[in-house]
C-alpha cells in the first residue's frame, strides 16, 4: 500500500520558517523520502512551487539574484565591525594612561583579547551549528558585545580610590566583548552563504568580496574616527574614553537593529544536534573498528571512515569525509597568517626607522597599517570587475585554490620587498661599537679652537684638526679598550694654553666630549649619548644648561624638564616628530623661548642652553643621531603585494570553505579557517623567540618557509576532490545519500 503525502509547504521551528519539501511516503518498503526541488515539480505540487518561485524573485534586489535580506546582513557587519575596530584602536591607551599600566602588560593583554577572540570561534561555530543556529547566535553575540561595551563606559568614569572597580569592571567589559565577537565571526560568513540558492555560485562569491570590502571600510574609518574622538573631547580633564566606548556600543545596537529587520526574510537553516560529538564518535568508531579487523582476511575499504558504516548513516560518512579533505588542506594555511599579521608588529617596528615625511603629509608609523585596509577598498573592486574577468576572457580557469596559492606566493614576495628595504636601512643605520670598545665626539663651546690630544695606555691620539667654536666633530671616533672601563687623560690645547682632564670610559656606549670655557681656561665634561634610535620613530631630545641658573623648560602636556646650572645634563624626553619654534623655559627671574627647529623621525638631539653677551639665552642644538632617511614610501610596494596577496587568498577562503564544508558544519568550518590565523601567530612567536637572526635575514626566512608551504598546498590541492566532485563519485557508491534527499527507514 502506498501513501502519497503532499506536504509541502512550512513549518515553524522556534519562531522561524523552515522550507519542507514533498514527502512520498511508501508504507510497503517502510521508507520515507523528503524528496529535492526538482523532483517535486515532476511529482505534484507544480502550481505551489511556481508560487514559491515568485515568492523568492519579490525578495531579491531587482534584477539580480542577490537575496533582498543581504543588505540587512552586511550593515549589520559593518556596524559590528566599526564598533569592535574603535575599542581595539583606544584600549592599549586606555590600559597605558588611564589604568596606569606598564606597556608590556597592556600590549600582553591586548593579545590576550585577540587570542580568546579566535579561541571562541570554535565555540561559537560549535553552538551555532549544534544549538542555536547562526541567526540566534549572532544575535547573542551583539548582546554580549553591548554588555561590554555598557561596563567599559562605567569602568572610564573616574572614581577615587577606585582602582580596583576600575579594574574589575574593564576585565568583565573586556572579556564579553572578547566573547562577542568570537562569537559572531564564523556565523557571519555561512548565515550569508546560506542566503543563496546553490546555483548562484558567483554571486555568493562577489558577496563575500562586498563583505571583506565593507569590514575593511568599517575598520579603517574606526582607526581613524575614534582615536581622534578620544584626543579631541575632554571628559573628566582628560581624554574621552567613555565616548568612544558609547559610540561603538550604539554601532553594536545599530548592528543588533540593522539585523532584525531582515528576520521575516532570512533563510535559516534548522541546527543539527550534536553534529560535532557525533562527527568525533563516527571517527572514533572507524578507527577503533579498522584496529579490530586488522586481519588480512577482511576486505580492505576504500576509505579509513568506510569502517563505520556498520554504526553510522552514509550521509553522515560522507560529510566527515568533506570535513576531513578540508582540514587536512588547511594545514598549512597558519603559515600565510604568520607572514600577514607581521604588518602589525615587524613592518611597523620597520617603519620606525623610516622617514614619514612624504611632503604634504605626515605619516605616522604606527599609521602605515593604514595601508592594508585602504589598499583593500582599490584592490578588490580592481580584482573582480578587471583583472578576473580578463583572466576569464584568456579561458583560463583560475579555482579558488589557484587563487590561493598565487595569494601565497605574493605575499612570500611582499616578505622579499621587505627585506631588501630592511637591509638598505640597516646599511643607512650608524655603526655600533664592540667588545673593547666605545665612539666619541667632541663638541666646542669655548670661545676660542681647541685641539685635543687622547692620552691612554696605549699611546697618545691627536685630532688632526682643531674643532673650532661652537661646532662638533662631523663623526664619531673610535676608542679601543683594555677592560671593560679605562680611564682616559684628555689635553686640550687653547690658543693660550694647555690643559688636562681625565674621565673614565665603558665599552659598548657612545659619548660626547663638551669642551667649554673662555679663551684663557678650558675644561670638559663627559656625557653618554643615546645609543640606539627612539622608540616608535619618534625624536629624542636632552638639554645640557651653561646658565648659572635653574632651567624649567615646558615641551607640552605637562612634560616638564628641570635641568641644574652650570653644565647640568637632563635626561633624554621622546617627543613626536615636529617643529619645535617656540619651546617656553623660564629661570627664576626671567622667562624665554627657545628655537628647537625640527626635531625629526629616529633623530637624536642635544640641545645647549647658552647666553650670549647682551643677548637672552638661545639654543644650540647638536645631532647624536642621525635621522631616519628612507622614506616610508618604500613599504608601499610591500603593502601591494601583501593586499593583493589577502584579496587572492583570504578573501577566496571565504568562498571556499563556505562550499566544500558540508551543509550541517558551515560554521564549524569556517572557525576552523580563522583557527589556522591564531596558529598563525604562534608561529610568528615561536619563531621571534627562538630564532636569533638579523632582521633582513628573518624576512628572507619567512619568505622562504611560505614558498615551501606554497609548494607543499599546490600538491595537496592538484590532489584535492572538490565537494562537487565527490558528490558524483559518491552518489554511483550511495545512490541511497545523494545530496538533496533525506532516508528515514522505519519498521511498519
Amino acid at each position: 500500500m502506498d501513501i502519497l503525502l503532499s506536504c509541502y509547504g512550512e513549518r515553524s521551528k522556534g519562531g522561524k520558517s523552515y522550507v519542507i519539501d514533498e514527502c512520498l511516503m511508501n508504507s510497503s518498503h517502510g521508507h520515507y523520502r523528503l524528496h529535492s526541488a526538482h523532483q517535486d515539480s515532476r511529482n505534484c505540487g507544480g502550481n505551489r512551487q511556481i508560487e514559491e518561485k515568485h515568492r523568492t524573485n519579490r525578495n531579491k534586489i531587482s534584477h539580480t539574484n542577490y537575496p533582498l535580506n543581504i543588505v540587512f546582513i552586511l550593515i549589520n557587519e559593518f556596524c559590528e565591525r566599526f564598533s569592535t575596530g574603535g575599542t581595539t584602536a583606544v584600549i592599549t591607551l586606555y590600559m597605558v594612561y588611564f589604568l596606569r599600566w606598564n606597556e608590556n602588560t597592556s600590549t600582553a593583554t591586548y593579545h590576550l583579547f585577540n587570542g580568546l577572540n579566535f579561541l571562541v570561534s570554535i565555540t561559537g561555530a560549535i553552538i551555532a551549528d549544534s544549538w542555536l543556529g547562526s541567526y540566534n547566535t549572532i544575535v547573542t553575540g551583539h548582546i554580549l558585545c553591548m554588555m561590554g561595551h555598557m561596563i567599559l563606559i562605567l569602568s572610564s568614569v573616574p572614581v577615587k580610590g577606585g582602582q580596583l572597580i576600575h579594574l574589575t569592571l574593564f576585565i568583565s567589559g573586556f572579556s564579553l566583548i572578547a566573547l562577542g565577537s568570537g562569537v559572531i565571526k564564523p556565523c557571519v560568513v555561512a548565515f550569508i552563504g546560506d542566503q543563496f540558492e546553490e546555483e548562484h555560485t558567483e554571486e555568493r562569491r562577489k558577496l563575500f568580496s562586498i563583505m571583506y570590502l565593507l569590514v575593511n571600510l568599517a575598520f579603517l574609518i574606526s582607526t581613524i574616527f575614534m582615536p581622534m574622538l578620544r584626543a579631541d573631547i575632554s571628559c573628566f580633564g582628560g581624554d574621552c574614553y567613555m565616548l568612544v566606548f558609547g559610540v561603538s556600543g550604539l554601532f553594536q545596537l545599530s548592528a543588533v537593529v540593522a539585523f532584525s529587520f531582515g528576520s521575516e526574510m532570512y533563510k535559516i537553516i534548522p541546527p543539527e544536534g550534536d553534529i560535532i560529538l557525533k562527527v568525533c564518535k563516527c571517527m572514533w568508531f572507524a578507527i577503533s573498528n579498522r584496529v579490530k579487523n586488522h586481519s588480512s582476511d577482511i576486505p580492505k575499504r576504500e576509505h579509513w571512515l568506510d569502517w563505520a558504516a556498520e554504526e553510522y548513516p552514509k550521509q553522515l560518512i560522507l560529510e566527515v569525509k568533506a570535513l576531513t579533505r578540508v582540514l587536512f588542506l588547511y594545514i598549512p594555511l597558519p603559515m600565510f597568517w604568520a607572514l600577514f599579521h607581521q604588518q602589525g608588529s615587524r613592518w611597523t617596528l620597520q617603519a620606525t626607522r623610516l622617514n614619514g615625511n612624504v611632503g604634504f603629509f605626515v605619516i605616522k608609523p604606527d599609521q602605515v597599517q593604514l595601508l592594508n585596509p585602504f589598499l583593500i577598498l582599490i584592490l578588490i573592486p580592481t580584482f573582480d570587475l578587471v583583472i578576473y574577468p580578463l583572466i576569464k576572457m584568456c579561458r583560463i580557469n583560475l579555482k579558488p585554490i589557484t587563487k590561493m596559492v598565487i595569494g601565497m606566493m605574493l605575499t612570500a614576495l611582499a616578505f622579499v620587498a621587505a627585506a631588501i628595504l630592511q637591509f638598505n636601512v640597516d646599511r643607512m643605520a650608524p655603526a655600533k661599537p664592540a667588545d673593547r670598545e666605545s665612539f666619541l665626539q667632541i663638541v666646542n663651546l669655548a670661545k676660542s679652537d681647541v685641539k685635543m690630544i687622547m692620552q691612554s695606555n696605549q699611546g697618545d691620539t691627536l685630532l688632526t684638526k682643531p674643532v673650532r667654536s661652537f661646532q662638533q666633530t662631523p663623526k664619531y671616533s673610535k676608542l679601543l679598550l683594555n677592560t671593560e672601563s679605562q680611564r682616559f687623560q684628555f689635553q686640550l690645547q687653547s690658543s693660550s694654553a694647555s690643559f688636562r682632564n681625565e674621565h673614565v670610559v665603558e665599552e659598548k656606549n657612545l659619548y660626547s666630549l663638551v669642551i667649554h670655557g673662555d679663551g684663557n681656561r678650558v675644561s670638559s665634561i663627559l656625557m653618554k649619548d643615546m645609543g640606539t634610535k627612539p622608540i616608535n620613530g619618534m625624536a629624542a631630545v636632552r638639554f645640557v644648561n651653561t646658565l648659572d641658573k635653574e632651567v624649567n623648560i615646558s615641551l607640552g602636556k605637562g612634560n616638564i624638564v628641570t635641568v641644574g646650572e652650570n653644565y647640568s645634563v637632563s635626561s633624554y624626553r621622546i617627543l613626536e616628530r615636529g617643529e619645535y619654534h617656540y619651546v617656553p623655559c623660564r629661570t627664576e627671574d626671567e622667562k624665554f623661548f627657545l628655537d628647537l627647529g625640527l626635531l625629526d623621525f629616529g633623530a637624536a638631539y642635544t640641545v645647549f642652553i647658552v647666553k650670549k653677551s647682551g643677548k637672552g639665552p638661545w639654543a644650540w642644538k647638536t645631532k647624536n643621531i642621525p635621522a631616519n632617511k628612507v622614506s616610508i614610501l618604500w613599504q608601499m610596494p610591500q603593502y601591494v603585494l601583501i593586499t593583493a596577496g589577502e584579496v587572492m587568498f583570504s578573501v577566496t577562503s571565504f568562498e571556499f570553505t563556505y562550499t566544500e564544508a558540508p551543509p550541517s558544519m558551515k560554521s564549524v568550518l569556517q572557525a576552523a579557517r580563522l583557527l589556522t590565523v591564531s596558529i598563525g601567530n604562534f608561529i610568528v612567536l615561536i619563531v621571534a623567540k627562538s630564532v636569533f637572526l638579523i632582521q633582513w635575514i628573518e624576512f628572507i626566512f619567512f619568505s622562504g618557509l611560505l614558498f615551501v608551504v606554497c609548494f607543499i598546498f599546490s600538491i595537496m590541492g592538484y590532489y584535492y576532490i572538490p565537494t562537487n566532485q565527490g558528490k558524483k563519485k559518491n552518489q554511483k557508491e550511495f545512490p541511497e545519500a545523494e545530496t538533496g534527499d533525506l532516508l528515514v527507514t522505519q519498521q511498519l
